[in-house]
């Protein structure tokens, strides 16, 4: 019994020693982390999307052009424009993300995130239009054939989704509604499984640019009706940004809508609003960088100064871009 009870409490001590030895360790390796990340730039999280859109790609371009010792931007691969609401309002690890402008009436109609998501949701600025891209197959010759077929609204919580959903609502289009990949979407129209693949961003987007027309495949007009001047505004296709899907010398009438680069209203006396400021200096400061080569063609379109229907600028842009007013 003697020994038994020696062993028993040689493991006891033993347990005991490794435990303790693991907690004192865990502080060291978490203070050896803060001192670095007290010497480095302050880190922000940018949610984007994925590479059917465009969101992605100028995420990338802010991580190029405005990294340096004081800042660093990490794109994150999100599901898109109603997605990255949730996540900037719901995720504490969330600094920015691209959405789109029509979000905003949306929100403040259904008070889904609560009547002061308006205070609490502000944007930095406007960014490029996003066009909506309807590629039809077999037996499709315009939108309103759409009525009662089955067709892919991208990703489930993807600013298409979220759009396509208000924008045939408007126009009196219901659709049996699919949420796949745009890769997927396109063979399965092609095979006459879908009688469209749709998808909502700024032009030249990734996946419809690998497309090719297949026999019975078109792209289809979206007329824009007096339902839709609240939160749309007219646009086109060329074949400037999809030869391999428009003809020389054609377009495709089509809407849009304003993409918008967001973030958290924090309260002026938090470190993360103090964070935001520093991405706001950088990258107004900075912003001729991104209409050179080789970043996207959408930052073209941007107005930095640009209002935005239904929406409240973060207050240190509005104070950057009061302070350098002409």
């Amino acid at each position: 019994m003697h020994r038994k009870t020696t062993l028993c409490l040689a493991i006891v001590w033993a347990s005991l020693f490794c435990t303790t030895a693991g907690l004192a360790q865990a502080p060291a390796s978490q203070i050896i982390k803060k001192k670095i990340n007290a010497g480095g730039p302050d880190t922000l999280i940018v949610m984007s999307g994925n590479p059917n859109g465009s969101y992605l790609y100028l995420a990338y371009d802010m991580s190029v052009v405005l990294d340096d010792s004081k800042l660093r931007i990490i794109p994150a691969i999100g599901r898109g424009g109603y997605q990255n609401v949730k996540d900037i309002l719901q995720q504490e690890t969330i600094d920015l993300a691209i959405t789109q402008s029509n979000i905003m009436t949306y929100l403040m109609k259904t008070g889904e995130f609560g009547t002061d998501v308006a205070d609490r949701l502000s944007y930095i600025t406007k960014l490029y239009n996003e066009e909506v891209h309807i590629l039809a197959g077999r037996g499709i010759e315009t939108i309103a054939d759409l009525k009662g077929k089955k067709c892919n609204y991208s990703d489930a919580g993807s600013g298409t989704q979220f759009t396509m959903r208000r924008i045939f609502e408007l126009l009196r289009i219901t659709c049996a509604e699919v949420n796949l990949d745009q890769g997927d979407g396109y063979l399965k129209v092609k095979s006459g499984e879908l009688a469209a693949t749709i998808l909502i961003a700024g032009k030249p987007a990734g996946s419809f640019s690998k497309f090719k027309l297949e026999p019975g495949m078109k792209l289809l007009s979206v007329p824009y009706t007096t339902e839709l001047e609240a939160d749309y505004f007219q646009s086109a296709l060329t074949h400037d940004d999809y030869p391999n899907l428009i003809p020389f010398g054609k377009s495709i009438e089509t809407v849009a809508v304003s993409s918008v680069l967001t973030v958290y209203n924090w309260p002026r006396d938090t470190e993360r609003y103090k964070r935001i400021v520093k991405f706001v200096d950088a990258f107004f400061t900075k912003y001729d960088e991104f209409l050179r080569q080789p970043r996207h063609p959408g930052w073209q379109q941007v107005n930095l100064a640009a209002p935005l229907k239904g929406w409240k600028r973060f207050p240190a842009a509005q104070e950057w871009l009061d302070r350098t007013k002409p």
